[in-house]
């Protein structure tokens, strides 16, 4: 087998003159050295490591013992990308087969998780079964569960046996008052109990299970739901709480509420946070707590790197004709792996490398004066700005009318910074003629609200003029670039031609 091509290296040499460009470096750096050690692979808990290593989700646990109102589980649905939906539901034996022949086919998968499509806790002995069997079979992959921690304190020492060192709890308040808005009811001691009651129940479980985890050793990650008008506000001392009992990671996700997909919220006309209100959410958490930004609210069966989907590969009647030799595809997935780790650690050492003083400039005097330094001229210093960027594997590598999302990154005088991602629908038929549909351009356009600038391998004449006119300035120069030294250069040249001085000018979207 041959190995996958790691294309993340930068195209060219050269860095960011300003500070660290590594959207990671950030995030990792606010990390103990113990716990950066074991996230610092993880395609889900690290911002670098997803561009180079694959997950997989396993859909073995469909019963849920409490009701969101943001949840629709669907057990046979190919069409929707949010949690709680799944095309296949498995059995244990099928989610080991499954996970053998994704693992040998994508080398750079290392991580299992089961998160839904209920609750993995809820349904105990499939996880259970599910994990005993991986942990033979493939002791190279890591193994990772997800849960809404109802059940969760039963369940740790369980989890603890079976190596099983992440786990995410979705918290989405500390408030039985908050909580009785967005939990109708929870299963609990064999009765349903509903609203308040319920919600102070689970919120006991909750952070019961989080403190016996960390007791333990075990890293948490928090998830958290956005809803405007519900939780926004209280959020901020949600992740307060979380980090004082020992959550290492919160990961906060605005609400989807489409009114197809059937939650109670979308029904109801609950409306979802805007991207600005998401990030500004982030920003006031982010003192309190290392925020992860990456996420992309994967289904219960997501196979492949975040930000991709490769499930319609691995059906059960596809991987049933496949052949599978694990032990030979554990010597190509160690090789690649070493290989990816080799050039993460590269990447990061290149962010942490110090920069070299200004050299001082000293002013000679007359002989009866000492010489004295005259102090050296502070460069100027530009707002911030946001750019979105069509990526793949770390570079500036699609095309503007191939782009399915977008990442959002800060750029400033201290380098690069992820800050999100926004979801796009592809409408370039594959060549240069690009802008038939003009409701899918400007749905595109309207999601890059916020945006000043726009990165892309390659763009047509008629998304150029629309993204112009909406204030988003489009820019083809940095193809193949890695993204972070890509935004730095281009806020540098914003810099250079003094456009960072006053306030932007905001977007024309509709």
């Amino acid at each position: 087998m041959d190995l996958p091509v790691i294309d993340n290296a930068p195209a060219k040499s050269g860095g960011c003159s300003t500070g660290s460009c590594g959207s990671t470096a950030s995030q990792m750096d606010g990390m103990p050295d113990d716990i950066r050690a074991k996230v610092q692979d993880h395609p889900c808990y690290s911002e670098d490591a997803h561009h180079y290593f694959a997950r997989m989700h396993v859909a073995v646990a469909p019963a849920c013992n409490i009701q969101c109102h943001y949840c629709n589980r669907k057990y046979d649905c190919a069409n929707e990308s949010r949690p709680g939906v799944v095309s296949e539901l498995l059995t244990p034996a099928q989610a080991v087969k499954k996970t053998l022949a994704v693992a040998a086919t994508i080398p750079q998968m290392t991580v299992l998780g089961i998160a839904g499509p209920g609750d993995p806790l809820a349904n105990p002995e499939r996880t259970f079964e599910t994990f005993r069997e991986l942990a033979q079979k493939a002791p190279d992959i890591k193994l990772c569960v997800s849960t809404n921690g109802l059940s969760l304190p039963d369940h740790v020492e369980e989890l603890a046996k079976h190596n099983i060192d992440h786990v995410t709890i979705t918290i989405n308040c500390v408030d039985p008052d908050v909580g009785a808005k967005i939990y109708p009811w929870i299963f609990w001691q064999n009765k349903r109990i509903h609203g308040r009651e319920a919600a102070a129940i689970l919120i006991e479980r909750q952070q019961k299970g989080l403190e016996m985890l960390v007791a333990r050793g075990i890293l948490v990650k928090v998830n958290s739901v956005l809803i405007p008008g519900v939780n926004d506000e209280h959020l901020k001392e949600v992740s307060k709480i979380v980090k004082a009992k020992g959550a290492f990671l919160h990961n906060v996700m605005p609400l989807i509420a489409e009114a197809e997909h059937g939650t109670f919220y979308g029904v109801m006309g609950q409306r979802s946070p805007n991207p600005e209100e998401l990030k500004n959410l982030q920003d006031a958490c982010e003192g309190d707590m290392n925020m992860m930004r990456h996420c992309r609210q994967c289904r219960a069966d997501a196979v492949g790197l975040l930000g991709e989907d490769r499930g319609d590969e691995f059906t059960m009647d596809k991987i049933d004709a496949m052949e599978i030799d694990y032990e030979a595809a554990m010597a190509v997935r160690a090789e690649f792996r070493a290989r990816a780790t080799a050039e993460l650690e590269a990447k990061r050492n290149k962010a942490h490398a110090p920069k070299l003083p200004q050299a001082q400039v000293v002013q000679f005097m007359p002989r009866a004066a000492k010489a004295v330094p005259e102090a050296v001229p502070a460069a100027p210093v530009g707002r911030s700005v946001l750019m979105a960027v069509a990526a793949k594997g770390g570079l500036v590598a699609v095309h503007f009318g191939h782009a399915k999302e977008f990442l959002v990154y800060e750029a400033s005088a201290t380098g690069a910074k992820f800050v999100g991602h926004r979801k796009a629908d592809a409408y370039c038929a594959g060549d240069d003629t690009c802008g038939d549909a003009e409701s899918t351009l400007d749905r595109t356009i309207k999601a890059l609200a916020g945006c000043e600038v726009v990165l892309c391998s390659k763009i047509g004449y008629e998304p150029w003029g629309n993204l112009e006119a909406a204030g988003i300035q489009p820019n083809g120069e940095h193809a193949m670039e890695a993204i972070e030294e890509a935004v730095a250069a281009v806020w540098n040249e914003m810099l250079a031609a003094g456009k960072l001085t006053a306030a932007p000018a905001a977007n024309k979207v509709a």
